[in-house]
């Protein structure tokens, strides 16, 4: 997976961008690299805390497609510092359990978790 992954998490900060869409015009919402988490279990699920993101799940429950940015200048991209990484994937909104609860402990300040499940990267930087 990405390149400046370390123990399940993003190492480098940088900013976030999620996209989703609904029925509606796309919508973004942002976050930090730090709170990218992904699932021990190898199966190619990210984590995200989510305190608001209240568009975000209306979007995800009317189509779950979600497309994420991010990047760190701290990274090695193709040919100079700084690195760019276009995921995609399907989202959904988990409320309870062993993940959640794992979760929770890390980012006390969450009240649901965004659980991504990736289907394509990409490097664009």
């Amino acid at each position: 997976m990405i390149t400046f992954i370390r123990h399940g998490h993003f190492s480098h900060e940088g900013v976030v961008s999620i996209v989703t869409w609904g029925n509606d015009e796309p919508h973004i919402v942002n976050t930090w690299n730090s709170y990218l988490n992904i699932t021990v279990t190898g199966d190619g699920r990210l984590l995200i805390p989510a305190a608001g993101m209240r568009k975000t799940q209306k979007n995800v429950e009317v189509n779950n497609k979600v497309k994420i940015t991010l990047g760190s200048k701290e990274v090695m991209g193709y040919k100079f510092m700084g690195t760019g990484f276009l995921i995609e994937g399907t989202g959904k909104f988990v409320e309870a359990g062993l993940e959640f609860n794992m979760m929770k402990g890390k980012y006390p300040f969450l009240n649901r978790v965004l659980e991504i499940t990736v289907t394509s990267q990409k490097q664009t930087l």
